[in-house]
């Protein structure tokens, strides 16, 4: 593992893939490969089974199945609906594809159907979305996702490290904006990036999105999650066109997520996942909060 300061750093990655001039896709592939000792095809298959499973998520999300908090459901449905019947009124076809997938997938979750934590369950709709329009898109086959999903994974690995996934610990941008981040690096690797590229629209995601509350509504992943799933995909998708253009993170990747820890260090308990703080407090969220807590567990 390549150590910067006594952690992990992803500089280190992309400029070790640089020095070597292989493709970030295959250089991870080799990287978390021989850290698992397997062989990259195995590998791949693992990460062709967590594709799947992506994909059955949006599918349950985009059947309208409701939530069991009762908040959530079928907004997917609607925006596809809305697709089919009217095309796009202000979004081109692949973001309000990748929007329509990342609530799907956020939809799935709160109805207790079954996903991929990418990385964490309230931010589990954003690299599925951006995966899966891309193969809708751009014809990326599964085999090529699967290298995408183990360059989110490295990103992933990177922030955990320096920083946090969690929105308990971090906020949301914990969560959200590291799904936005590793969706966008694994996005631009799969556009045929530069591993450099990969880092700056890493870099841009996040700094995007520093300072997100977590402020779930009755305790639920549900509002406003879902929709900021949606949001998140939006942030990656536009990162990840600037740094194909050749447009660069001022401040270093690493240096990024360093600030994202120390801006969760100092976000307020009330906005780190307690429903305590923003949304979760207003007067509508509360009343929605008794509401839920007043029904019996079979009526959820």
């Amino acid at each position: 593992m390549e150590l910067d300061n006594g952690l992990l750093s992803l500089q280190n990655w992309i400029n070790e893939a640089q020095n070597k001039r292989v493709d970030f896709l295959e250089y991870c592939l080799d990287l978390q490969a021989r850290e698992l000792e397997i062989t990259p095809e195995a590998l791949l298959k693992r990460m062709i089974k967590m594709l799947e499973v992506m994909e059955e998520s949006i599918a349950t999300g985009l059947s309208g199945i409701p939530s069991k908090g009762g908040l959530v459901g079928g907004n997917a449905q609607r925006l596809q609906q809305s697709i089919k019947e009217n095309g796009t009124f202000i979004l081109g076809d692949t973001l309000l594809t990748a929007v329509t997938y990342a609530i799907a997938v956020g939809e799935a979750n709160a109805a207790m159907g079954r996903i991929v934590a990418a990385p964490t369950a309230g931010a589990s709709g954003i690299l599925p979305a951006v995966l899966f329009t891309l193969k809708d898109t751009r014809g990326v086959s599964m085999t090529e996702l699967a290298k995408g999903l183990i360059v989110a994974g490295v990103i992933g690995m990177v922030i955990a490290a320096r920083a946090t996934l969690s929105g308990a610990e971090g906020g949301c941008q914990a969560e959200c904006g590291s799904g936005a981040a590793m969706a966008a690096g694994a996005a631009v690797a799969l556009c045929n990036g530069s591993p450099e590229a990969v880092g700056h629209a890493v870099a841009i995601a996040l700094k995007n999105m520093l300072g997100l509350v977590c402020d779930p509504v009755a305790g639920l992943v549900e509002v406003p999650c879902v929709k900021r799933n949606a949001g998140a995909v939006s942030q990656a998708l536009t990162a990840a066109e600037m740094a194909l253009a050749g447009i660069k993170s001022i401040i270093p990747v690493d240096e990024v997520i360093d600030a994202m820890k120390s801006v969760g260090q100092s976000l307020h308990c009330s906005l780190k996942e307690t429903a305590q703080g923003g949304l979760a407090v207003t007067p509508t969220g509360q009343v929605l909060a008794e509401k839920i807590l007043r029904k019996s567990p079979s009526d959820r």
